[in-house]
Formats: C-alpha cells, structure tokens, sequence
C-alpha cells in the first residue's frame, strides 16, 4: 500500500520524538502488527459465508420492495429490521422516532402525441406538483444545458422544456433533474423533463428529489429515458414539432412518523463511546432500493453479527444505524444528531454508494486521525480495500460529523451503479454475493479497529 506523506509525516514525528513506552504501542504504525491476525481472521470468515449478507439484502427488498417516506412499506421495513437485529443478538435495539415528508407519485403518464402517438416511459420527480386533471399538451423545446436555456429563453413560454444533457458525472446531470423546473418556469415554460441521470439505460427513467423557488411559478417536474430524449431532439433536429401530454397526479401529504433503527455491539470497557456505521433504509417507491440502499444498512448489520459469531468484542460500542429519509429530507441524519450528540463519537461510517467490490474508504478529519485510519486500512490490502482517499462522509452522518466526529465513506467500483440507481432496476440481482460479503469484511475490520485501539481518533 502506498501511504500518504501525512502519514509519513506523522510516523517520521512518532518516531523521533521521545514518547514514553506505554504510549508508543498506540502509535498509528503499531496498529498494522498489533491487528494483522484478527483483521485475517474478519476477512477469511467473512469470504467464507458465500452469501449471508446478500441473501438479507435480498430478502429485505423482496418482502417489503421500495420504501419511500412516508409509507407503510418503510415502516413495515422498519419494524422487521428491528425484530431481526434482536433476533441476531444485537444489543440496545431500537426505533428511535423521526417525522418525515410524505410526497405520493400517484397515476403518472407521458405521452408522445407528434409527431406519432406512443406512450413513453416516466417517473416524476420527487417533490413535484401534479398537473391538471387533463394534463399538459404543449410542444416540446429540446435544450443541452442552462445556458442554452438561457440563450433560447423567447422560445420557451408555454413549451415543455427538455433537458437532453449527455451524461458527465452525477453531479452535473442531476442538475437538471433538482433545478431543472425552477430554470423552466423562469422563462415560461409550462412543465420541464430531464434526460435520466445514468451513463447507461434501457428504457429506464431515473427518479429522486427536485427543488422549487418560493420566488418563481411552480410546474410539473419529471424523468424521460435517454432513449426517448435523444429520440426527441432527432425529431426535432428533422423540422418536426414535438408535442407530447404530461399527466401527474402527485401530492404533498402532512408530515408522517418514521424512525432511525439501531442496534449495537456493547463495548467492553469504554461502552459509551461509538462507531456508528450504517446506511438508509428508505429508498425511492420505484425499483426495490437494494444497492441505494438497503445493503449499506445490511452490511453494518452483518458486519456485527459477523464480529459476534467470532467472539470479538472491542473497547468501545459499534452501533448499526438505518437512518431514514436520505432520499427526500435528511429528517433521520439530523434526528440522529440531535438525539446522539452529548455521546462521544469516535467515528461515523456510512455506505451509500452500493455494495459492489470495496476500494476502502474516503476519510474527512485530522491529519492524526488519517494516520490512524490509514494504518487500519493497510490491513485491507489483501482483499484490494485499502486505500483510504482524500475526504469521505455521507449525508446521514453529515450532521454528526458537522458536530466534530470524524467520517469515513465506504468506496466501491461504481462503475455500474448509476446504470440503475433510483429506477425500477434497483434490485438485488444487481449484487455480486462474493462483493458484497468483501463489503461486509471491510466494514467489520474498519469498525472494530477503529473501536478498539486504545487512543480516541483526533478531531
């Protein structure tokens, strides 16, 4: 493994300066020697169960399937995870309430109506209003970005505007998805489609949030597949006027209750110091969320089971968190910190980016608290899962991390999981068993480590 010249940096220090012994074993370059047989240990038994954690992920989406916000398919979802956590002997299991939005999809439908007749693939976008009854007929104006929005502005009013932007990163893409109502409305359009915000599809639309301005006229807001996108701007490139009817029926409900499940690993001498790690069990209502993302939840879980089976029990406490509506409010991330934040955190760890072939881990903190990190993850080298990047979190522990608490975010080949993420595809025959299982031995090294080394990790 190749490290960091901040860890050089601190090693060279550790090494020159006059340390009594009974603090030099807590030097980040003893974790390695200190760690290597029980990290081999967590490794090998964790490849060996050929597929435990996938089989859970599989069996968590299949009996309640996509669990949006708000509905009885989260809670349901909820309630099982807690009974199951007790069922595995996890200690201190418990929902912990969280009032999240509901938005309900309802009948949705786009049809192509010029300059032929055929019903076309949809999802609205999450947070949008509904349309007329009737829904909205109007040409559609194809545009490649918001500068050419701007640049076409006069030929916008009373059009459905396009986003027809080839794929670049997730970040760029899912602009036009989060923003891209409020541009159109600025200029008079009447409703507004995104191009799905994948590098690949086959005829699969992606969902997720969008934004309104207070400021600005709201309007229907949804996802297209790529394939119908550029098959509309062909049309129109042609001379012919594209019209289509949009059809929502979508609404905004009264906050409904949810909850933050956990379950825990008690530490053995400092029971009231975490890791946490986890995931969130809310996903989208399209597909069965399984990378995005029930097997981030899953993999903290069995990654505690796992350390049980084995008999390992660290310094501190590891606690497994399912947090709540990552994907359209943040409620369970800010709950969490609110009910957590007098407890002293020595890490936060969360996997929200699939569950595929682990690389390691992004870290954000200390320059001492990297060479720590850095040490531990030396020990996932033989799984290829060491490498610990530049900064690293997540959003359902953005807000303890905010607090001080240093955080980590589990890297994967992601490749592949914008192919799917936040459509009907989401399911859990996307997973590889063998990866996932590698998911599980990474978290589990990661946590226990980082819980049981004797010095708290530098904020």
């Amino acid at each position: 493994m190749v490290r960091s010249p901040l860890f050089a940096a601190f090693a060279l220090a550790a090494i020159a300066a006059p340390v009594p012994v009974s603090l030099s074993a807590q030097a980040p370059e003893a974790i390695p020697a200190k760690y290597a047989e029980v990290a081999n240990r967590i490794i090998a038994a964790a490849q060996a169960d050929s597929a435990g954690a996938w089989n859970r992920i599989a069996e968590l989406t299949d009996r309640f399937g996509h669990r949006l916000s708000g509905s009885k398919a989260l809670e349901d979802a909820i309630i099982w995870t807690a009974a199951m956590m007790e069922k595995d002997g996890l200690a201190n299991v418990k929902r912990e309430k969280v009032m999240v939005p509901h938005w309900v999809r309802g009948a949705e439908s786009l049809e192509l109506v010029a300059p032929r007749r055929q019903l076309l693939p949809m999802l609205g976008l999450g947070g949008s209003i509904a349309t007329p009854a009737a829904g909205i007929t109007a040409e559609v104006m194809v545009v490649a970005s918001f500068e050419e929005l701007t640049q076409r502005a006069a030929e916008a009013k009373g059009k459905i505007v396009l986003y027809d932007a080839e794929w670049r990163d997730y970040g760029y893409n899912g602009s036009f998805r989060r923003l891209g109502a409020i541009a159109a409305a600025k200029v008079g359009a009447v409703a507004s489609l995104a191009r799905a915000a994948g590098p690949y599809s086959m005829r699969t639309p992606h969902t997720g949030s969008m934004s309104y301005d207070s400021t600005v006229k709201k309007i229907p807001h949804a996802s297209v597949t790529s394939e119908d996108a550029m098959m509309m701007r062909r049309m129109i490139n042609r001379g012919d006027k594209v019209r289509v009817t949009l059809k929502m029926s979508a609404k905004m409900l009264p906050d409904a209750q949810s909850h933050n499940v956990m379950g825990e690993l008690r530490g053995r001498e400092k029971p009231n110091e975490i890791v946490v790690m986890g995931g969130h069990i809310d996903s989208w209502d399209v597909g069965q969320g399984a990378m995005d993302d029930a097997g981030g939840v899953v993999i903290a879980w069995e990654a505690i089971r796992l350390l049980k089976k084995l008999g390992l029990t660290p310094r501190r406490t590891i606690r497994a968190v399912g947090w709540t509506n990552e994907e359209n409010g943040m409620r369970g991330g800010n709950a969490y910190r609110d009910a957590h934040q007098n407890e002293t955190h020595q890490l936060a760890i969360e996997s929200d980016g699939g569950v595929f072939s682990p690389l390691g881990f992004g870290f954000s903190g200390s320059p001492g608290g990297r060479a720590i990190v850095t040490a531990i993850g030396s020990l996932l080298s033989p799984i290829n899962a060491g490498k610990i990047e530049a900064s690293g979190g997540g959003a359902d522990i953005g807000p303890i991390m905010a607090t001080g608490v240093p955080g980590m975010g589990l890297n994967v080949d992601g490749s592949r999981y914008f192919w799917f993420h936040h459509t009907d595809a989401d399911t859990p025959d996307k997973l590889d068993r063998a990866e996932v299982q590698r998911c599980v031995a990474v978290m589990a090294v990661m946590a226990y480590i980082a819980a049981d080394i004797e010095q708290s990790i530098p904020r």
